[in-house]
């Protein structure tokens, strides 16, 4: 039988590229993403019983209504992974609006929190599932220009590591670095040099196996998907 699988952001990029390779592995996926449209093509492409809804994880009422609609209570997850994200126009950082700073903050550490918040309880009532929280080579170290997008990505590693803490043997929480991808993210800052790096589908031949054999072993640690 397979998992149950929570993975946010999976309506492009690397998210897209998971949960079709959960599917094709006969996992059960069950996702989100603030473009509608993207929602509806996902939900159409994978259909039942794979369940695709418009959430913005930034707001905690949504994520709420989501939690209460999936039956996140009455049946946990076993695998919550938390994916969404955006990046910010290159930059320094005197430069970047505040308004811009703002929306990193509340989609990349508190959309995080959100689906913790509401997702995570029921897994440590059962006593068993992994969270896996995505991070970045820019959560374990810098460069010019992406600041914002540091910040969110060492956040997100500090927030998992005390997350790890506070699990009950038998859970793990995991920061993971997915390495370089071809993804539009990624080209906002490597422009046309992002083609020299693997897309989303050939990272995920390596990514998805990885992310399967996480478990209790693993809470806490600082991981990477092997390149």
């Amino acid at each position: 039988m397979g998992l149950r699988i929570l993975l946010t952001g999976a309506t492009r990029g690397l998210g897209r590229a998971m949960a079709e390779s959960f599917a094709e592995l006969a996992h059960t996926v069950v996702s989100c993403g603030r473009d509608a449209k993207a929602v509806a093509e996902m939900q159409s492409r994978l259909g039942s019983p794979h369940r695709f809804d418009v959430v913005d994880v930034a707001d905690d009422a949504q994520v709420a209504k989501w939690a209460a609609a999936v039956g996140a209570s009455e049946q946990p997850f076993d695998l919550v992974l938390n994916n969404a994200a955006v990046m910010n126009e290159t930059r320094p950082l005197w430069e970047v609006p505040a308004e811009e700073m703002r929306k990193l903050v509340e989609i990349n550490i508190l959309g995080t929190a959100n689906v913790i918040r509401h997702f995570v309880p029921a897994m440590v009532a059962r006593g068993s599932g992994v969270i896996v929280n995505f991070s970045s080579g820019w959560g374990r170290s810098t460069s010019a220009e992406v600041a914002p997008y540091c910040a969110t990505k060492y956040a997100t590693e500090g927030l998992t590591l005390a997350l790890a803490q506070e699990l009950p043997a038998g859970m793990a929480a995991v920061p993971l670095n997915p390495g370089i991808i071809d993804t539009d993210m990624l080209r906002m800052a490597f422009g046309a040099d992002s083609s020299a790096y693997p897309d989303p589908k050939r990272w995920a031949k390596k990514a998805v196996p990885y992310i399967l054999g996480l478990g209790p072993k693993h809470n806490g640690q600082s991981l990477s998907v092997p390149s």
